[in-house]
């Protein structure tokens, strides 16, 4: 698999309302940017998605492609992607580790390898705004939802 990106935050938040909000995975589509739109196709018996269907805006290309899940909460949410016709492979995870005080960091780790041809300095470049980008929308909808 390609070399992948890891970026980090801090959150005014305690982890398990960081975990809450990013396991979440239907109302991904309300707050993370470029995603279109999800499907939880399989739950645990705590209603967590095991199996997720996400349409996202590649950038270059719309993107579909199904997770699968795995939780240590509320430290930690890992998935990988079923291979398909838009991704051979990609992983990921959300690690949330408490700061004290009311603080969080999260650590967002992302490793993909498209099915399509794209230049590894463009892959990159993309998997990094990502990262980004998502940190800052989860950090975002995290004080949403603690002010509702």
């Amino acid at each position: 698999m390609a070399e992948g990106t890891v970026q980090s935050i801090e959150i005014d938040a305690e982890p398990a309302a960081c975990f809450a909000v990013a396991s979440d995975v239907a109302a991904y589509p309300e707050w993370a940017t470029g995603v279109r739109s999800t499907e939880v196709l399989e739950t645990d018996a705590d209603g967590k998605p095991l199996r997720a269907a996400f349409v996202i805006d590649g950038m270059v290309k719309e993107i579909s492609y199904t997770l699968t899940y795995t939780y240590d909460e509320p430290s930690s949410i890992s998935w990988t992607a079923d291979p398909g016709p838009d991704l051979k492979a990609m992983e990921g995870s959300y690690t949330f580790k408490e700061l004290g005080e009311g603080r969080t960091e999260i650590v967002y780790a992302l490793r993909a390898e498209p099915a399509f041809t794209i230049p590894g300095f463009l892959r990159r470049q993309v998997e990094k705004q990502i990262v980004g980008t998502a940190l800052r929308g989860l950090r975002e909808r995290v004080a949403a939802v603690s002010e509702a």
